[in-house]
């Protein structure tokens, strides 16, 4: 692709979040830090720095250091299951980050507040029952995320292509895609669909600026249509990459393990292991079916300038 300036796109969600393309990179744990988030976030979508995988001072220091090297506009994302979420949510407060996707748990908890607080409050779901919630709740709007997807997925696995017409029907507020997209083919799909922007892991997890470890990277490049598998369906639910740790689970899996014994195989430290540190034999590889697209390890705005791209093109070819 060259280097010339594409037009904005203009929706509720580029209104919505002061960017000039509907994308999102999503706040991967062990993932997205300041870099990557400044490097999407300078090429004219929207970066996220993922707390999900950070303590408190951390994310501090990581909110700091984007804001020293960009006055565009970034997020933060904070899954509410997490014991210390309140404290994650008040860094964020007192650095007065105004952008903030909250995901795996219930939104009445929180958005309230931060609405009183003056902030942008976008929130994950995976039924359409869970995004009436969110709007009640006085969400500005919600990732409709898909199967595909990797990492934690809904327990009903329902699809992208079926979920997001579903919850665009359903709501008033903008709806963002996300689950299998990673090029502007499948941007142009979601916003065919209703999505009015995307957000996008597994394929701003193989860039240059991404703080996973370059085994995980490469093994993104690598993997083909099959390479993904859905495990912990009775525990918590996650997709990832086929490797040693993925088989040992599935076979644990086909044998009928009781929740005691998958929780003792999960632990608490299999992310770490695999995404930051490339340990393929106890490591999880979390990443999303999109992995079969993704081909190289490019610089995060060339990802965001790809997109575009393939995003017209696709537009100018259809009927």
């Amino acid at each position: 692709m060259g280097s010339e300036k594409l037009p904005p796109l203009p929706t509720r969600v580029t209104g919505l979040l002061g960017i000039q393309y509907p994308i999102i990179q999503a706040g991967m744990v062990w993932t997205a830090g300041a870099k990557l988030a400044v490097a999407v976030s300078q090429a004219g979508a929207l970066g996220i720095i993922g707390a999900g995988s950070m303590k408190p001072d951390l994310l501090r220091e990581q909110i700091r250091k984007a804001k020293a090297e960009t006055d565009a506009p970034f997020g933060v994302n904070i899954p509410l299951s997490r014991r210390d979420a309140a404290d994650l949510l008040s860094v964020c407060n007192k650095e007065q980050v105004k952008i903030l996707f909250t995901s795996s748990g219930h939104p009445m908890i929180y958005t309230p507040a931060l609405k009183e607080a003056g902030c942008i409050v976008v929130h994950v779901i995976a039924a359409v029952k869970h995004a009436r919630k969110a709007q009640e709740a006085g969400c500005d709007a919600v990732v409709a995320e898909g199967f595909e997807a990797g990492g934690h997925n809904g327990i009903d696995e329902t699809t992208t292509l079926t979920l997001v017409p579903q919850v665009v029907d359903a709501v008033n507020i903008p709806v963002i895609a996300a689950g299998g997209i990673a090029d502007g083919r499948g941007m142009a799909a979601a916003l065919a669909l209703g999505a009015e922007g995307v957000q996008v892991g597994t394929r701003f997890a193989a860039t240059v600026e991404s703080s996973a470890h370059e085994t995980y990277k490469r093994q993104i490049v690598d993997a083909g249509d099959g390479d993904t598998a859905f495990a912990f369906r009775n525990l918590h639910p996650v997709r990832m990459l086929k490797t040693p740790f993925t088989r040992r689970v599935q076979e644990a899996e086909r044998r009928g393990a009781q929740k005691a014994e998958l929780q003792g195989l999960l632990g608490d430290k299999r992310e770490l292991q695999g995404i930051f540190e490339g340990n393929l034999e106890e490591g999880m590889f979390e990443a999303g079916q999109s992995a079969g697209l993704v081909r190289d390890i490019p610089p995060a705005a060339e990802v965001v300038h790809r997109m575009m791209a393939e995003y017209y093109a696709t537009k100018n070819r259809m009927p």
